[in-house]
């Protein structure tokens, strides 16, 4: 058997004098899992000679001080091999990410097409589901905070683009107004091409559809 352990940092010894068991936790989502609680013989010897000591006293006074060298030696050696048993019982569910060293467990966080774990290669799928949700809930908070007048917007209001002063008098237009207020004029003009009927954008010299110039 191997002097050396490996995979020591992320569990939790829960062993008595009765017996081992160990808990291994997954360095992504916390996930634990637990081996089966294996019986310790040295343990229970401990357990009798202690008892012994505090029931006759005397000669098995000093049964006390033996239950601890037993402790420090024998339960010591036999808890090591109950970890070592315990990390070959529980070593199929972890897998240790060759990119960030952390030890994952496999159900939830190791990523099988990349050979990564989920922190280095997320899922693209999951990431895209949960960028739109994000995106959503902006846009939700964006709309409750944007004014009454603004939520009758159009996209098409939106592509065509929003002026924020009048063309004419370049006095500022509070919303999406169609005339400016101080003179009147109108603020969008529509034109279409007088060859093939296109619409063109206010400004345009020649037609997006035709290429005829404009006013032609």
């Amino acid at each position: 058997m191997s002097d050396h352990f490996q995979f020591t940092r992320n569990y939790n010894d829960l062993s008595t004098n009765k017996g081992f068991q160990f808990e291994f936790c997954c360095d992504r989502c916390g996930t634990g899992y637990r081996t089966r609680f294996k019986s310790s013989a040295t343990g229970m010897l401990t357990e009798a000679l202690g008892t012994a000591g505090s029931l006759f006293g005397g000669l098995f006074g000093q049964a006390a001080d033996v239950s601890e060298r037993v402790r420090s030696s024998g339960w010591q050696q036999a808890r090591d091999e109950a970890f070592v048993d315990a990390v070959e019982e529980l070593r199929p569910d972890f897998v240790q990410c060759p990119r960030c060293s952390s030890w994952v467990c496999r159900k939830s966080c190791w990523n099988n097409k990349k050979g990564l774990c989920k922190s280095c290669a997320p899922d693209l799928g999951v990431e895209m589901a949960a960028a739109q949700a994000s995106r959503s809930v902006e846009e939700i908070w964006a709309h409750a905070q944007m004014a009454e007048e603004d939520k009758k917007l159009t996209e098409q209001d939106w592509r065509e683009g929003i002026r924020a002063n009048c063309p004419q008098c370049e006095a500022p237009l509070a919303n999406n107004a169609k005339f400016c207020p101080e003179c009147g004029a109108k603020i969008k003009q529509v034109a279409f091409c007088s060859r093939c009927g296109e619409k063109m954008t206010s400004g345009a010299k020649f037609c997006p559809g035709c290429g005829a110039k404009a006013g032609g």
